[in-house]
Protein backbone atom coordinates (compact mmCIF):
# COMPACT_ATOMS: atom_id res chain seq x y z
CA UNK A 1 0.00 0.00 0.00
CA UNK A 2 1.33 3.33 -1.15
CA UNK A 3 1.02 6.09 1.65
CA UNK A 4 0.27 9.46 0.20
CA UNK A 5 -0.09 12.99 1.92
CA UNK A 6 -1.66 16.69 0.93
CA UNK A 7 -0.11 19.83 1.05
CA UNK A 8 -2.79 22.53 0.17
CA UNK A 9 -6.24 20.21 0.70
CA UNK A 10 -8.53 23.25 0.81
CA UNK A 11 -8.80 24.29 -2.93
CA UNK A 12 -10.16 22.32 -6.01
CA UNK A 13 -7.31 19.90 -6.85
CA UNK A 14 -6.89 19.11 -3.11
CA UNK A 15 -10.31 17.96 -2.85
CA UNK A 16 -10.05 16.34 -6.77
CA UNK A 17 -7.11 14.27 -5.69
CA UNK A 18 -8.78 13.04 -2.28
CA UNK A 19 -11.72 12.27 -4.40
CA UNK A 20 -9.46 9.94 -7.13
CA UNK A 21 -7.44 8.67 -4.07
CA UNK A 22 -10.34 7.61 -2.35
CA UNK A 23 -10.97 5.03 -4.79
CA UNK A 24 -7.69 3.95 -5.19
CA UNK A 25 -6.87 0.28 -4.62
CA UNK A 26 -3.29 1.20 -3.50
CA UNK A 27 -3.14 4.38 -1.81
CA UNK A 28 -3.97 5.33 1.66
CA UNK A 29 -4.04 8.87 2.19
CA UNK A 30 -2.04 9.24 5.53
CA UNK A 31 -2.33 13.62 6.14
CA UNK A 32 -3.86 16.66 4.85
CA UNK A 33 -2.93 20.02 5.35
CA UNK A 34 -4.26 23.77 5.76
CA UNK A 35 -3.01 25.94 7.89
CA UNK A 36 -6.65 28.25 7.64
CA UNK A 37 -8.60 25.09 8.19
CA UNK A 38 -6.25 23.12 10.47
CA UNK A 39 -8.01 20.95 13.05
CA UNK A 40 -11.37 20.64 11.26
CA UNK A 41 -12.70 17.41 9.58
CA UNK A 42 -11.68 17.06 5.93
CA UNK A 43 -15.89 15.76 5.32
CA UNK A 44 -17.14 18.91 7.15
CA UNK A 45 -15.66 20.99 4.58
CA UNK A 46 -16.46 18.73 1.77
CA UNK A 47 -19.49 17.02 2.57
CA UNK A 48 -19.09 14.51 -0.49
CA UNK A 49 -16.38 12.94 0.81
CA UNK A 50 -18.44 11.93 4.34
CA UNK A 51 -17.91 8.24 4.72
CA UNK A 52 -14.52 8.13 2.79
CA UNK A 53 -12.37 9.96 4.66
CA UNK A 54 -11.63 10.24 8.59
CA UNK A 55 -8.91 12.61 8.55
CA UNK A 56 -8.30 15.92 9.67
CA UNK A 57 -6.87 19.02 8.08
CA UNK A 58 -3.14 19.42 9.76
CA UNK A 59 -0.42 22.11 9.87
CA UNK A 60 2.36 21.18 7.08
CA UNK A 61 4.99 19.70 9.60
CA UNK A 62 8.20 18.23 6.83
CA UNK A 63 8.50 15.51 9.60
CA UNK A 64 4.94 13.94 9.20
CA UNK A 65 4.85 14.61 5.63
CA UNK A 66 7.77 12.87 4.48
CA UNK A 67 6.72 9.41 6.81
CA UNK A 68 4.77 8.69 3.18
CA UNK A 69 6.10 7.69 0.11
CA UNK A 70 4.84 10.62 -1.68
CA UNK A 71 3.77 13.80 -1.03
CA UNK A 72 1.63 16.13 -3.52
CA UNK A 73 1.53 19.31 -2.97
CA UNK A 74 -1.53 21.31 -4.27
CA UNK A 75 -0.62 24.44 -3.22
CA UNK A 76 -0.28 28.05 -4.86
CA UNK A 77 2.72 28.61 -6.83
CA UNK A 78 5.96 29.56 -4.45
CA UNK A 79 4.61 27.32 -1.75
CA UNK A 80 5.93 24.19 -2.54
CA UNK A 81 9.92 25.37 -2.98
CA UNK A 82 9.96 26.39 0.55
CA UNK A 83 9.22 22.71 1.41
CA UNK A 84 9.83 20.30 -1.27
CA UNK A 85 13.99 20.17 -0.63
CA UNK A 86 13.24 19.40 3.44
CA UNK A 87 10.65 16.63 2.18
CA UNK A 88 13.01 15.29 -0.31
CA UNK A 89 16.18 15.00 1.73
CA UNK A 90 13.79 12.55 4.37
CA UNK A 91 13.33 10.31 1.38
CA UNK A 92 9.57 11.11 0.19
CA UNK A 93 8.92 11.86 -3.41
CA UNK A 94 7.55 14.83 -4.45
CA UNK A 95 4.46 15.46 -7.14
CA UNK A 96 3.99 19.04 -7.07
CA UNK A 97 0.86 20.02 -8.74
CA UNK A 98 1.70 23.97 -8.94
CA UNK A 99 4.01 25.68 -12.20
CA UNK A 100 7.60 26.00 -9.29
CA UNK A 101 9.24 23.46 -11.11
CA UNK A 102 7.90 23.41 -14.43
CA UNK A 103 9.85 25.74 -16.41
CA UNK A 104 13.44 25.05 -16.79
CA UNK A 105 14.82 28.26 -17.06
CA UNK A 106 14.99 29.78 -13.88
CA UNK A 107 14.67 33.57 -15.15
CA UNK A 108 12.08 33.09 -16.98
CA UNK A 109 9.76 31.50 -14.17
CA UNK A 110 10.94 34.30 -12.41
CA UNK A 111 9.89 36.93 -14.67
CA UNK A 112 6.11 35.46 -15.73
CA UNK A 113 5.59 34.29 -11.84
CA UNK A 114 6.52 37.60 -10.62
CA UNK A 115 8.82 36.27 -7.60
CA UNK A 116 12.55 35.06 -7.11
CA UNK A 117 12.69 30.88 -6.80
CA UNK A 118 13.76 29.72 -3.70
CA UNK A 119 15.08 26.70 -4.48
CA UNK A 120 16.68 26.99 -8.31
CA UNK A 121 19.15 23.68 -7.56
CA UNK A 122 15.91 21.44 -7.89
CA UNK A 123 14.92 22.73 -11.41
CA UNK A 124 17.21 20.59 -13.42
CA UNK A 125 16.27 17.51 -11.43
CA UNK A 126 12.03 18.11 -11.96
CA UNK A 127 10.58 15.78 -14.40
CA UNK A 128 8.27 17.34 -16.73
CA UNK A 129 4.69 14.93 -15.67
CA UNK A 130 3.19 14.43 -19.07
CA UNK A 131 3.26 10.48 -19.10
CA UNK A 132 2.29 10.16 -23.10
CA UNK A 133 6.11 11.80 -23.41
CA UNK A 134 7.98 11.20 -20.34
CA UNK A 135 6.93 7.92 -18.91
CA UNK A 136 10.12 6.73 -18.46
CA UNK A 137 12.28 9.20 -16.84
CA UNK A 138 8.89 9.48 -14.19
CA UNK A 139 9.63 5.77 -13.31
CA UNK A 140 12.47 7.18 -11.38
CA UNK A 141 11.68 10.06 -10.55
CA UNK A 142 12.07 11.83 -6.98
CA UNK A 143 10.24 14.98 -8.27
CA UNK A 144 7.39 15.85 -10.68
CA UNK A 145 6.45 18.83 -12.12
CA UNK A 146 2.88 18.29 -13.03
CA UNK A 147 1.90 20.04 -15.89
CA UNK A 148 -0.63 22.70 -16.53
CA UNK A 149 -4.42 22.54 -17.85
CA UNK A 150 -3.82 24.20 -20.59
CA UNK A 151 -0.82 22.98 -21.09
CA UNK A 152 -1.65 19.23 -21.33
CA UNK A 153 -4.32 20.19 -23.38
CA UNK A 154 -2.48 22.18 -26.71
CA UNK A 155 0.63 19.77 -25.90
CA UNK A 156 -1.59 16.99 -26.40
CA UNK A 157 -2.67 18.10 -29.88
CA UNK A 158 0.18 19.42 -31.20
CA UNK A 159 2.45 16.13 -30.56
CA UNK A 160 2.18 14.28 -33.14
CA UNK A 161 2.20 16.46 -35.92
CA UNK A 162 5.15 18.28 -33.82
CA UNK A 163 6.94 14.88 -33.94
CA UNK A 164 7.13 14.12 -37.06
CA UNK A 165 8.17 17.39 -38.06
CA UNK A 166 4.83 17.53 -40.31
CA UNK A 167 4.11 21.60 -39.84
CA UNK A 168 5.50 25.00 -39.71
CA UNK A 169 6.64 26.25 -35.95
CA UNK A 170 6.47 29.90 -36.60
CA UNK A 171 3.10 30.56 -36.34
CA UNK A 172 1.49 28.08 -34.25
CA UNK A 173 -1.86 29.10 -32.90
CA UNK A 174 -3.78 27.53 -30.03
CA UNK A 175 -7.18 28.86 -28.61
CA UNK A 176 -7.89 27.47 -25.41
CA UNK A 177 -11.28 27.69 -23.15
CA UNK A 178 -11.73 26.71 -19.79
CA UNK A 179 -14.38 26.56 -17.04
CA UNK A 180 -14.43 28.72 -13.96
CA UNK A 181 -12.90 26.57 -12.01
CA UNK A 182 -9.23 26.82 -13.58
CA UNK A 183 -8.81 30.18 -11.45
CA UNK A 184 -8.82 27.65 -8.20
CA UNK A 185 -11.18 28.02 -5.11
CA UNK A 186 -11.01 31.79 -4.14
CA UNK A 187 -13.06 35.01 -3.46
CA UNK A 188 -13.13 37.20 -7.00
CA UNK A 189 -15.47 38.73 -8.19
CA UNK A 190 -14.53 37.90 -11.83
CA UNK A 191 -15.34 34.15 -10.77
CA UNK A 192 -18.73 34.81 -9.39
CA UNK A 193 -21.62 33.14 -11.02
CA UNK A 194 -23.32 36.53 -12.27
CA UNK A 195 -20.23 37.43 -14.10
CA UNK A 196 -19.95 34.01 -15.69
CA UNK A 197 -22.76 33.09 -16.28
CA UNK A 198 -24.33 33.45 -19.75
CA UNK A 199 -20.75 34.77 -20.88
CA UNK A 200 -18.08 34.07 -22.71
CA UNK A 201 -14.93 36.44 -22.93
CA UNK A 202 -11.09 36.02 -23.93
CA UNK A 203 -8.62 37.11 -21.54
CA UNK A 204 -4.86 37.10 -21.26
CA UNK A 205 -4.48 37.45 -24.64
CA UNK A 206 -1.39 39.76 -24.50
CA UNK A 207 0.65 36.95 -22.41
CA UNK A 208 -0.06 34.11 -20.23
CA UNK A 209 1.70 32.29 -17.31
CA UNK A 210 1.24 29.11 -19.06
CA UNK A 211 2.54 30.10 -22.44
CA UNK A 212 6.40 29.48 -21.43
CA UNK A 213 5.78 26.33 -19.99
CA UNK A 214 3.18 25.15 -23.35
CA UNK A 215 6.81 26.62 -25.57
CA UNK A 216 9.12 24.68 -23.90
CA UNK A 217 7.42 21.56 -24.49
CA UNK A 218 6.73 22.10 -28.15
CA UNK A 219 9.99 23.29 -28.59
CA UNK A 220 11.48 19.83 -27.24
CA UNK A 221 8.54 17.98 -29.80
CA UNK A 222 9.78 19.71 -32.48
CA UNK A 223 13.51 19.78 -31.51
CA UNK A 224 13.37 23.70 -32.66
CA UNK A 225 12.13 27.19 -31.40
CA UNK A 226 8.19 27.54 -31.96
CA UNK A 227 6.24 30.12 -32.57
CA UNK A 228 2.85 30.32 -30.90
CA UNK A 229 0.14 32.48 -30.39
CA UNK A 230 -1.79 31.35 -27.25
CA UNK A 231 -5.39 32.76 -26.17
CA UNK A 232 -7.12 31.58 -23.33
CA UNK A 233 -10.71 32.12 -22.83
CA UNK A 234 -13.52 31.44 -19.98
CA UNK A 235 -16.26 29.71 -20.41
CA UNK A 236 -19.22 29.98 -18.19
CA UNK A 237 -18.96 25.98 -16.94
CA UNK A 238 -17.09 24.49 -13.72
CA UNK A 239 -15.11 22.20 -15.77
CA UNK A 240 -13.57 21.05 -18.79
CA UNK A 241 -11.07 22.67 -21.30
CA UNK A 242 -11.12 22.53 -25.43
CA UNK A 243 -8.38 24.15 -27.17
CA UNK A 244 -8.55 24.60 -31.02
CA UNK A 245 -5.15 24.35 -32.65
CA UNK A 246 -4.25 25.94 -35.82
CA UNK A 247 -1.19 24.85 -38.08
CA UNK A 248 0.40 24.59 -41.45
CA UNK A 249 1.43 21.65 -42.91
CA UNK A 250 4.56 21.04 -44.78
CA UNK A 251 3.13 17.84 -46.34
CA UNK A 252 -0.42 17.46 -47.47
CA UNK A 253 0.11 14.33 -48.05
CA UNK A 254 0.11 12.36 -45.48
CA UNK A 255 -2.77 10.93 -43.46
CA UNK A 256 -3.49 12.61 -40.24
CA UNK A 257 -5.93 10.55 -38.77
CA UNK A 258 -3.56 7.17 -38.96
CA UNK A 259 -0.71 9.57 -37.71
CA UNK A 260 -2.87 10.34 -34.35
CA UNK A 261 -4.25 6.88 -33.93
CA UNK A 262 -1.24 5.09 -34.67
CA UNK A 263 1.12 7.73 -31.95
CA UNK A 264 -1.99 7.39 -29.10
CA UNK A 265 -2.85 3.54 -29.95
CA UNK A 266 -0.97 2.62 -26.46
CA UNK A 267 -1.95 5.36 -24.46
CA UNK A 268 -5.21 4.86 -21.72
CA UNK A 269 -5.77 8.41 -21.46
CA UNK A 270 -5.82 9.77 -24.76
CA UNK A 271 -8.78 9.03 -26.97
CA UNK A 272 -8.56 10.29 -30.50
CA UNK A 273 -12.31 10.10 -32.22
CA UNK A 274 -13.21 9.08 -35.35
CA UNK A 275 -12.85 11.20 -38.83
CA UNK A 276 -15.20 14.02 -38.74
CA UNK A 277 -16.09 13.57 -34.88
CA UNK A 278 -15.64 16.93 -32.05
CA UNK A 279 -14.55 16.23 -28.82
CA UNK A 280 -17.01 17.84 -26.59
CA UNK A 281 -15.76 19.11 -22.63
CA UNK A 282 -19.15 17.26 -20.96
CA UNK A 283 -17.66 14.01 -22.41
CA UNK A 284 -14.41 13.95 -20.07
CA UNK A 285 -16.18 15.74 -17.05
CA UNK A 286 -14.53 13.86 -14.35
CA UNK A 287 -12.17 11.78 -16.06
CA UNK A 288 -8.50 11.52 -16.66
CA UNK A 289 -9.14 11.53 -20.79
CA UNK A 290 -8.25 13.74 -23.11
CA UNK A 291 -10.43 13.33 -26.39
CA UNK A 292 -8.59 14.85 -29.77
CA UNK A 293 -9.83 15.02 -33.38
CA UNK A 294 -8.27 16.36 -36.20
CA UNK A 295 -9.17 17.92 -39.75
CA UNK A 296 -7.89 19.46 -42.62
CA UNK A 297 -10.61 21.63 -43.44
CA UNK A 298 -11.14 22.11 -47.46
CA UNK A 299 -8.69 19.72 -47.98
CA UNK A 300 -6.08 22.30 -47.87
CA UNK A 301 -2.85 22.90 -46.16
CA UNK A 302 -4.19 24.21 -42.78
CA UNK A 303 -4.49 21.47 -40.05
CA UNK A 304 -7.30 21.83 -36.92
CA UNK A 305 -6.60 19.75 -33.98
CA UNK A 306 -9.65 19.91 -31.58
CA UNK A 307 -8.50 18.72 -27.81
CA UNK A 308 -11.01 18.12 -24.92
CA UNK A 309 -10.01 17.47 -21.03
CA UNK A 310 -11.74 18.24 -17.99
CA UNK A 311 -8.78 20.84 -16.25
CA UNK A 312 -9.29 19.14 -13.00
CA UNK A 313 -8.51 15.69 -13.61
CA UNK A 314 -6.27 15.44 -16.83
CA UNK A 315 -5.04 18.89 -16.10
CA UNK A 316 -3.88 18.37 -12.52
CA UNK A 317 -4.83 16.07 -9.98
CA UNK A 318 -5.97 13.09 -12.51
CA UNK A 319 -2.37 13.37 -14.38
CA UNK A 320 -0.76 13.38 -10.30
CA UNK A 321 -2.29 10.49 -10.10
CA UNK A 322 -1.25 8.87 -13.03
CA UNK A 323 2.39 10.06 -12.58
CA UNK A 324 2.37 8.57 -8.88
CA UNK A 325 0.87 5.26 -10.87
CA UNK A 326 4.11 4.95 -12.81
CA UNK A 327 6.83 5.91 -10.39
CA UNK A 328 5.51 3.35 -7.82
CA UNK A 329 5.21 0.38 -10.97
CA UNK A 330 1.53 0.38 -10.17
CA UNK A 331 -1.00 -0.08 -12.83
CA UNK A 332 -1.01 3.08 -15.01
CA UNK A 333 -5.09 3.34 -14.93
CA UNK A 334 -5.58 2.67 -11.46
CA UNK A 335 -8.12 4.73 -9.42
CA UNK A 336 -8.76 6.15 -12.87
CA UNK A 337 -10.86 3.79 -14.44
CA UNK A 338 -14.45 5.87 -13.89
CA UNK A 339 -15.92 6.75 -16.89
CA UNK A 340 -16.85 10.78 -17.52
CA UNK A 341 -19.85 12.11 -15.48
CA UNK A 342 -22.72 12.57 -18.10
CA UNK A 343 -24.92 14.70 -18.04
Amino acid sequence: MIKASIVGGTGYTGVELLRLLAMHPEVDVSAITSRSESGLPVADLFPSLRGHFDLRFSEPDPDQLAEADVVFFATPHGVAQAMVPEILKRGARVIDLSADFRIKDQQLWEKWYNQTHACPELIAEAVYGLPEVNREAIRSARLIACPGCYPTSVQLGFLPLLEKGLVSTDDLIANAASGASGAGRQAKIDNLHTEVSDSFKAYAAGGHRHLPEIVQGLALFANKSVGLTFVPHLLPIVRGIHSTLYATLLDTSVDLQALFESRYADEPFVDVMPEGAHPQTRSVRGSNVCRISVVRPQDGDKVVVMSAIDNLVKGASGQAVQNMNVMFGLLETSGLEAPPLLP
